[in-house]
Parts: structure tokens; C-alpha cells; sequence
């Protein structure tokens, strides 16, 4: 049985003497758990540091101010989203979270950019520092996040540069999220994040500001996702799935209100890496048919509601 989330140390990866365990380590952590937990990862924690005071800067300010950088008619893809906008698939009840997307940043004649698959971010004027920490922040999640997806390339036995060319000016996200202090009522059935699957390929996540986040097990008990500092969590999402025919699944997760006395707010900021919107999810194992991934990205964001149904 499952008590803790596998820990693996990126620098074993550059090894090659080391290499093969850090493969199959992660491999199969993935595929028999959904999630693992990387040291070693190389992104610096004074970035982190900044990012998160930046978060508290940015989420501190004036309602309207935040509301006028939300973005629905992109499905928020950028830019900031209201609390109680966002719910989990099959989950009426909003979640009780705030956040912020920001995504690659494009040139202005780019097909991605010109056709709008790829939106253009949102950045606080307010907040003068935010455009630059957090297109660091991506940039450094991304090397690693791809770093992830060439160990598991080999994992399963694939072409080199087979992720590499799925996630090629994918329209991958980094949310920062703003969970707040739940000192008043609370709706009934709410909580921070109600249980879900990642949508995407690949998630990391730096250790957030408070704990809360917990996965079902395989014995379908909820585990408390515990880590050592200076680690990334890192979970496959239903893009994986489909691809690998559930040989990585999408494993349940959720971040639960804190026990007991109010423990305030919590940070966290989550990059989610996604396949260029018009690649095709062909699945290597199993009967799935393939499906593009612009098409399966918007259909779960009309289910999760930030972006409006079709008519």
C-alpha cells in the first residue's frame, strides 16, 4: 500500500551511470501512483520566493482591478479568474480558489497567436514586477517539465524527441493560485479544490505555502501529499492517459479546507504542460481513438465551467 509519493533526484538523470533507476523509478511511480516527487529539479528558490510574494501582492488588490483582467471569452486561459468560477468535473460546487494563468508568450504574426489557439497573457501594470518573475518562473518549469517527459519517453519505449515534439509551442500554462483564508461561512459541499483530474500531460508543482493537497489511492483512500522542502510534486493528467492507453493514469487529487481553526491563506502555482493545440493524441497502447488536443482541452473547459457551452 501507498503511504508516501516516490522521490526521485533530477541530477540522476544527467548520470548515466545513474540514469536507468532514475527511469524506472519515475516510471513507474507514475504508472502505478500518478504522481512523484522530484529534488534536484534546478529551478532556483529565490524565484520561488519572489513568485509567491509577488502572489500575495497580486491577489491583495482591488476586486475590479483583478476582474479587469479576466478573460472569458478565451475560456480564461490567461489573465485572472474570480473566485467561484471554477469547479471540478461532475462538481456543481465551485472551488474555493482565485488565480491567475500565464502562458507562452508569442509574436504578434505567430499562426498560434493570429488564430487566438494561443491567447496573449494578461500582465498587472499594478503589479510591476509580475510580467517578468513569473515568464521566468514558466520558462524554468517548462525545461523541467520537458526534462520529465524525455525520462518517461524512455520509460515507455519511444522515439526520442517523441514528447518533445508533441509539446513544441503547446499551449502549456503556469496558474497561480490564491486559496483564501476561510474565516466566514463556507458553502455547503465547498472546499479548495474538489476532486479532479489534471487535463493536461504533465503537472509540476513547487510546494505550496500550506499543506491541503491529498491523492486517492489506488484502495481508494485520500493520502496527504507530504514532500521535503525544495521539491516538485509532479502528476500525470487525462492527455497522458489517452495517450499511453492508461498505462500512466491521471491519478485523483484534491486540496482540502484546513482542520479545525482557520490556518489562512494558501499559495500555490501549479504549470501544467500541454501539446500544441493542434497535435493529435494518438494513443501508443490501447483502442482509443485519437483526438486532437484543442478539441479535447476546450470540451473539460465547458466542464469545469470557465468556458461558456456551445449552444
Amino acid at each position: 500500500m501507498l503511504d508516501r509519493v516516490p522521490v526521485v533526484d533530477l541530477s540522476d538523470f544527467v548520470d548515466p551511470n545513474r540514469r536507468p533507476l532514475f527511469i524506472r523509478t519515475l516510471g513507474e511511480g507514475l504508472e502505478r501512483f500518478g504522481f512523484v516527487a522530484v529534488t534536484g529539479h534546478g529551478i532556483p528558490a529565490d524565484l520561488l520566493e519572489r513568485a509567491y510574494a509577488i502572489a500575495e501582492s497580486t491577489f491583495a488588490l482591488p476586486e475590479d482591478v483583478k476582474r479587469s483582467y479576466e478573460t472569458p471569452k478565451d475560456g480564461r486561459q490567461r489573465g485572472y479568474t474570480s473566485l467561484g468560477v471554477e469547479h471540478a468535473k461532475d462538481h456543481a460546487v465551485p472551488d474555493l480558489k482565485e488565480f491567475w494563468h500565464v502562458g507562452r508568450e508569442l509574436g504578434a504574426d505567430h499562426p498560434l497567436h493570429v488564430s487566438g489557439q494561443v491567447p496573449p497573457n494578461q500582465f498587472p501594470g499594478e503589479v510591476p514586477a509580475f510580467q517578468a518573475t513569473y515568464l521566468d518562473l514558466y520558462n524554468a518549469m517548462e525545461t523541467f517539465a520537458n526534462q520529465l517527459l524525455d525520462a518517461v519517453g524512455l520509460y515507455l519505449g519511444l522515439a526520442p524527441g517523441f514528447f518533445r515534439a508533441l509539446t513544441h509551442d503547446g499551449n502549456s500554462v503556469l496558474r497561480i493560485i490564491h486559496y483564501p483564508s476561510l474565516g466566514g461561512p463556507v458553502p455547503e459541499g465547498a472546499i479548495r479544490a474538489a476532486a479532479h483530474e489534471d487535463i493536461n500531460l504533465l503537472t509540476v508543482l513547487p510546494v505550496s505555502t500550506k499543506p491541503g493537497l491529498e491523492l486517492l489511492t489506488r484502495d481508494g483512500e485520500w493520502l496527504a501529499v507530504e514532500v521535503p522542502p525544495d521539491t516538485m510534486v509532479c502528476d500525470t493528467g487525462d492527455m497522458m492517459q489517452l495517450l499511453t492507453g492508461r498505462r500512466l493514469p491521471a491519478t485523483t487529487h484534491r486540496v482540502v479546507n484546513p482542520p479545525g481553526q482557520d490556518a489562512g491563506a494558501r499559495l500555490s502555482m501549479p504549470f501544467f504542460l500541454h501539446p500544441h493545440p493542434d497535435a493529435v493524441l494518438a494513443p501508443i497502447a490501447g483502442d482509443a481513438p485519437p483526438v486532437v488536443t484543442r478539441d479535447f482541452f476546450h470540451a473539460r473547459l465547458r466542464e469545469i465551467g470557465v468556458e461558456p457551452s456551445k449552444s
